[in-house]
């Protein structure tokens, strides 16, 4: 049953921070859709993946609320705003979890560091159709406008398809102008890896320190079913993520360890 939009509950959350002008945008194209509650930490949290608070207590207040949202700070992760959101903010289960939009691209293996994906997945766990967002710019000056449209499409095939259990969806979109998109493809992560690179520096007192720098490589740059091929070549990338990440393929491989695993105790 597709529910009408003064029925929709959305939660909306990111890895950017509550300022980051992509939250913004998403949180206006999801109130086309029904009623949303956001969900934020105060600080950047890029490169948190799944991580959680265990140590500090987690706080959230309201910092803003209108008859089409609601809108939390805290000083969690992106996880943990998903989390605390679904056992204590909601007053239901939301019929939508949307995170981003991201300043950078989640393509390929950056799926795995992304704390914007990292609440999507934790989203997928509890059973909640679960999407993320990200335009590929890093630039403190991007145009997130572009990502409308993409947005809609999205969302709106999801509301009225829910998911298949366990699968969320890892939309990226390029930053390039509305126009010159050519479409969505529905495609497979990229094989790659980063190349990583530490800028050794030296403090005013005299310190060293260590800045994180490097580059993508990716190993299959003629793929073209890849997330990496469709936004180079002008293409929104939707690539469908499954939590379970057993390799199935290769359990057969291992087999043997079930009759050479345990050694006799001499």
């Amino acid at each position: 049953m597709v529910l009408e939009k003064e029925d929709r509950l959305i939660l909306v959350t990111n890895d950017d921070g509550i300022h980051a002008p992509g939250l913004k945008v998403l949180l206006d194209v999801m109130e086309e859709f029904g009623k949303v509650v956001m969900i934020s930490s105060k600080d950047i949290m890029s490169g948190k993946s799944m991580a959680i608070t265990v140590i500090d207590p987690l706080r959230a207040h309201i910092v803003d609320e209108t008859d089409k949202h609601r809108v939390y700070v805290t000083n969690g992760t992106p996880t943990d705003c998903i989390k605390l959101s679904l056992n204590s903010l909601l007053e239901r289960k939301p019929d939508l979890i949307v995170s981003g939009i991201n300043q950078g691209a989640n393509s390929s293996v950056s799926v795995l560091y992304s704390g914007t994906m990292g609440a999507v997945i934790e989203g997928c766990l509890y059973g909640i159709d679960s999407v993320g967002f990200s335009l590929t710019s890093y630039s403190s000056k991007a145009d997130y406008s572009v990502c409308r449209e993409s947005i809609r499409t999205v969302t709106d095939y999801v509301l009225k398809n829910p998911l298949p259990k366990h699968i969320c969806l890892n939309v990226n979109i390029p930053a390039i102008k509305q126009e010159e998109i050519k479409g969505i493809k529905v495609c497979r992560q990229s094989v790659g890896n980063w190349q990583e690179e530490f800028v050794k520096r030296t403090d005013p007192i005299g310190h060293d320190y260590y800045w994180l720098s490097g580059s993508f490589n990716n190993h299959e740059p003629d793929a073209e079913d890849t997330d990496e091929w469709a936004l180079k070549n002008g293409y929104v990338s939707v690539v469908p993520q499954t939590i379970d990440m057993t390799a199935f393929d290769h359990i057969n491989r291992f087999k043997a360890l079930e009759k050479n695993g345990v050694r006799e105790i001499q």
